[in-house]
């Protein structure tokens, strides 16, 4: 097994003595042999068993923020060696010859691995629409060294600054990567609309592409808005693009979809291993752009896979229960959100339950913005009465989405139930002849697991990381500072606040005053049992921090 330690040189410089980082235990006492250019204060990885320890590598020193979060990477069994691998040469034979099309791609800044590209002209009174993910099952043949280990692993892991890629930089980063001005192989989904925007016939096949331009989301918005300039037909296939997705958008939640959107957190690194800021994103309409032309090719492979009756791994998200909606519009009504009116639990189907969900995150939505109060509480309480979605072989349909059948086609690069599905298409076409894994429901839950896994990395990376620049903000600012915050979660032995934006922490209920608090039977208020003052879900309070444990990225508070 390997340990992360941090190195500290012992007495007389003989030993080296590491104390675990992430998981505290018992000091390991290391040769001082073989450290090479570790040093004091270094976060190592060592290889202990048998009663003996070996130093493998070291991360850098324990003090900046990216030996940390690579450390967490490694700790979690998230960053491995790749399996060996050949580069197959690209071959044009049966391809589609796009290669004069418009194509472009729209990701954000950071972005280094690009699986999608659209083009998008207007045919007559209607426009079609071209979406082309990148044909990585070409380069990773189906069950080779390289492909089982890309099954294990299902999905690359994004941490701030660093990610654990499921394919080697070789391929996520170049060859299958849809870089602009270069020719790459795809696998293409290409959608008619008409005169009134109604979705046609979709056509899929292998394609040979080549995009003109690689697009932030910050310019594709720039360009949309007129702030700036780009080539006539780039801006106009934007234009057409905006105006498929805006249409595609509006049918999806009259059809039911749910309407729950929220912020992701975003860092900026200072260069002296800390962080410099921290800020909350709100989804750019250019990532709604994106993300409603790949739905559509999601739910155009799946729907023709399904309506085939074809395995794959599908992605479901089933129906919830009516009980659990029955319990959110109670906590909402304790809230005094309103609410929609609920049919009795022992009459409501999974489908009403369903669409009451719906209705209830609409008026979540509309709620929040007009009395901007619970904005990070509400739509999670909706969130946690919903069934998790997950991977299947068959198809169970899109719950949130109110999709009849839905797949993740988009990001092979990335997720290996991307890759899978390619080849389930391919072969359906008549255009591949890989097989599936043979267990296709082991695989469906191992990748839903990893997926888990993976989220969980990535939100515990994020604490940590907020638990650094906190630390250095109360450096500068005193630990004595008030911050406005708003409750966002609780549990009987204590509060979860938001403040300072972007930071959160705990309140232990035995540090709230003069009082002994329970939580109400609709665990959405701490009720004083004497004095009977109440905490409750969404409410503005004032806090300062008592205590933060940047390893476990952990904020203890008390009321200010």
């Amino acid at each position: 097994m390997s340990d992360f330690l941090v190195v500290e040189v012992g007495r007389r410089g003989k030993l080296v003595v590491g104390e675990p980082y992430f998981t505290p235990g018992v000091p390991i006492v290391l040769d001082r042999k073989g450290l090479g250019d570790v040093g004091e204060g270094d976060l190592a990885v060592v290889a202990t068993g048998r009663g003996r320890a070996r130093l493998e590598r070291g991360l850098g020193p324990a003090d900046r923020i990216e030996s940390v979060l690579g450390g967490l990477l490694e700790h979690e069994g998230m960053r491995n060696d790749f399996e060996p691998f050949t580069l197959p040469e690209p071959s044009l034979e049966g391809r589609v010859d796009l290669r004069e099309l418009l194509t472009f791609t729209i990701d954000p800044a950071t972005a280094k691995d690009f699986d999608d590209a659209i083009s998008v002209r207007r045919e007559g009174d209607g426009i079609r629409v071209w979406v082309h993910i990148a044909d990585v099952s070409w380069f990773v043949p189906a069950g080779s060294p390289l492909d089982r280990g890309a099954a294990e692993r299902a999905l690359s892991v994004y941490v701030p600054g660093l990610v654990a890629p499921m394919l080697p930089h070789e391929l996520a980063d170049d060859a299958c990567s849809l870089r602009p001005n270069v020719e790459r192989l795809c696998v293409t989904v290409e959608v008619p609309f008409d005169g009134s925007l109604e979705a046609g016939e979709p056509s899929f096949y292998r394609s040979v592409i080549r995009s003109r331009a690689r697009l932030t989301y910050g310019q594709a918005e720039g360009i949309i808005g007129g702030r700036e300039q780009a080539d006539d037909d780039l801006a106009e296939a934007l234009g057409l693009a905006e105006k498929i997705a805006l249409e595609l958008r509006r049918r999806r939640f009259e059809r039911g979809a749910l309407r729950i959107s929220s912020a992701e957190i975003a860092f900026a690194f200072d260069g002296r291993g800390g962080i410099e800021k921290a800020w909350l994103e709100s989804e750019p309409h250019a990532h709604a752009l994106i993300e409603e032309l790949m739905i559509l090719a999601n739910e155009a492979v799946a729907g023709l896979l399904a309506g085939r009756r074809r395995e794959a791994l599908f992605r479901v998200h089933e129906r919830p229960d009516p009980q659990s909606v029955m319990r959110l519009l109670t906590k909402l009504a304790a809230l005094e959100v309103p609410t929609p009116p609920a049919l009795d639990t022992e009459r409501m189907a999974p489908q009403q339950a369903a669409a009451v969900a719906a209705q209830a995150s609409e008026r979540v939505s509309e709620y929040v913005a007009r009395a901007g109060r619970g904005r990070e509480a509400f739509p999670s309480l909706v969130l946690r009465a919903l069934k998790q979605a997950r991977y299947h072989p068959e198809n169970l349909g899109h719950s949130g989405l109110a999709s009849p059948a839905y797949c993740h086609f988009t990001s092979p690069i990335r997720r290996y139930p991307d890759l899978v599905v390619h080849r389930a298409l391919l072969r359906e076409l008549g255009q591949g002849d890989e097989p599936l894994p043979v267990d296709l429901d082991e695989s469906a839950d191992h990748c839903s697991l990893r997926e888990r896994a993976g989220a969980d990395v990535e939100y515990r990376a994020d604490d940590i990381c907020l638990a650094w620049l906190l630390d250095d903000v109360l450096f500068d600012h005193g630990w004595e500072e008030p911050f406005p915050g708003e409750i966002v979660g609780m549990i009987g032995s204590g509060l979860f606040v938001r403040f300072g934006d972007v930071f959160e922490g705990f309140v232990p209920a035995r540090r709230l005053p003069g009082d002994f608090y329970e939580l109400d039977e609709t665990e959405t208020r701490l009720v004083g049992r004497r004095g009977g003052r109440i905490f409750r879900l969404g409410d503005p309070i004032d806090v300062r921090v008592q205590e933060i444990r940047k390893i476990e990225g952990k904020v203890e508070l008390v009321l200010a």
